[in-house]
């Protein structure tokens, strides 16, 4: 049990390292760009290198998972990152900043998908909620202080880079200190064929439980990107915006643990559909209360412990759903669709504001919430693995 926890602590501070980084680069690149007058459509494209490195990465990570074990791809993905950051002050042009961006992705995405896994794998079903909400609210609490690093561009532009890549240098040190382990496998992976199968038997089990990582996704980067754009033309100034967007990340952070202990006491597909129905509520009574920002407070931060641990819960059900042999793959997937809610959100969220200026932005967060809530109601029945294990 000590060895567990040992290993569990030292893999939630690497993903509270990760977060502040990616905390920070989302802010800090975006007033570095603006203040060089780089047109904000560019800005927004060299944002989604991050993305675009998780969804081209992906299909090639189970395979080395497999063969090397966890250790290697976290030392791996830790690297990718630490090098990147020390290389940004180097050379400020757009597409060298889009390729470490990129590579950034790459990291980060084998680093969460390696602990993801690892943590998922060894937890017992009794402390998987616990275990994975704890891994959320780390990750949650490094980025919400990452943005605090913007200011120190004022100081030296390259202070913020330097601070960061270090603080991700100490904790990718740690990772050698565990030992190796492997996932479960009964079948060999020796091809990207095969790796492609195995998505296929991922979908067919788990479908569902990638919904609330895809919701999320969605929802966080529109929140993020989106609804600034729609606040400030409907009069709210950027302190305001700001102290909004931090509400809901507040809530986030509080309510993440009682979520996941609650999902191991009541079922991961009742805590669920219970969270995504009120969250759905919540932005709809933001969209009648735009006039207050006091009561818009009240709505993000309570939407926030709501719907904050989505993809945390998206996980630890995922996990439930899934044969103990394809949690890497369905790990996998879920940060798949988690970053294809991301790269959605910004981009359909901007087309809305800009094609129904008379509706609340707030509806098309609700509307994506209750079609998931929805769909786990209807579908999200544990029937194939149950089958499949007696």
């Amino acid at each position: 049990m000590g060895k567990n926890n040992f290993r569990f602590w030292i893999l939630v501070s690497i993903v509270s390292i990760s977060g502040f980084s990616q905390g920070m680069l989302l802010p800090l690149i975006s007033v570095i760009f603006e203040n060089s007058g780089l047109p904000s459509s560019l800005n927004g494209i060299n944002a989604t290198a991050l993305y675009i490195g998780t969804l081209v990465a992906s299909p090639f990570m189970e395979q080395p998972l497999r063969r090397f074990g966890y250790k290697p791809i976290i030392i791996f993905g830790g690297l990718a990152v630490v090098v990147s950051l020390i290389s940004f002050p180097l050379w400020k042009t757009f597409w060298f900043w889009f390729f470490l961006r990129l590579l950034i992705g790459i990291g980060d995405h084998a680093l969460h998908f390696a602990t993801q896994t690892w943590i998922t794998s060894f937890s017992s079903p009794k402390k998987l909620g616990r275990n994975i909400s704890l891994y959320g609210l780390f990750f949650g609490i490094g980025f919400a202080v990452g943005p605090l690093m913007t200011p120190l561009v004022k100081v030296n532009q390259a202070l913020p880079f330097i601070i960061s890549s270090l603080l991700c240098l100490i904790g990718w040190l740690f990772v050698f200190t565990l030992k190796n382990e492997f996932p479960d496998q009964d079948i060999e992976v020796n091809s990207f064929l095969k790796t492609i199968k195995r998505f296929s038997s991922a979908l067919k089990y788990g479908w569902v439980a990638f919904l609330p990582p895809l919701g999320y996704g969605f929802l966080e980067s529109s929140l993020n990107g989106s609804f600034p754009v729609y606040a400030l033309r409907n009069s709210i100034d950027v302190k305001n915006v700001s102290i909004l967007l931090a509400a809901f990340a507040i809530g986030s952070i509080v309510f993440q643990l009682p979520l996941g202990m609650m999902s191991d006491k009541y079922g991961r597909r009742n805590i669920l559909i219970f969270i995504l129905l009120f969250g759905s509520i919540c932005f709809t009574t933001a969209s009648f209360v735009e006039g207050s920002i006091t009561a818009l407070f009240l709505c993000l931060f309570i939407a926030g412990m709501l719907v904050g641990s989505t993809f945390s819960l998206g996980i630890s059900y995922m996990a439930d759903l899934m044969p103990k042999n394809l949690l890497p793959t369905g790990n996998l997937m879920c940060g798949i669709f988690y970053s294809l809610g991301s790269l959605g959100g910004p981009f359909i969220g901007g087309l809305f504001i800009q094609f129904f200026r008379n509706i609340s932005y707030f509806h098309i967060i609700s509307t994506i919430l209750f079609v998931v809530f929805l769909t786990i109601l209807t579908f999200g029945h544990k029937s194939l693995v149950t089958v499949k294990q007696k």
